[in-house]
C-alpha cells in the first residue's frame, strides 16, 4: 500500500480498531515505525479519539481473534 492509502485507512478507522491494531500488529508494521507520515497520523488520531482506556483493553483482550 502506499502511504497515501495507509493514512486514508488510518482516517476510516476506529477507536477500537486502532486500539486492536496497536496491541496486536506485528513488529514492522507501517503504521508504527516511529517518524513516519503514517505513525504521526495514527497516534494524532487515536489520542484525538481518546486514545487506550482501561474498557477498551479489556474489550480487545490480550489474545489475537
Amino acid at each position: 500500500m502506499s502511504v497515501e492509502q495507509n493514512l486514508q485507512e488510518i482516517e476510516g478507522m476506529t477507536r477500537v480498531e486502532m486500539a486492536r491494531l496497536m496491541r496486536f500488529a506485528p513488529s514492522g508494521h507501517p503504521f508504527f515505525i516511529t517518524g513516519s507520515e503514517e505513525w504521526e497520523k495514527f497516534s494524532k488520531r487515536f489520542a484525538s479519539l481518546g486514545g487506550m482506556s482501561p474498557e477498551i483493553s479489556k474489550e480487545i483482550g490480550w489474545e489475537r481473534g
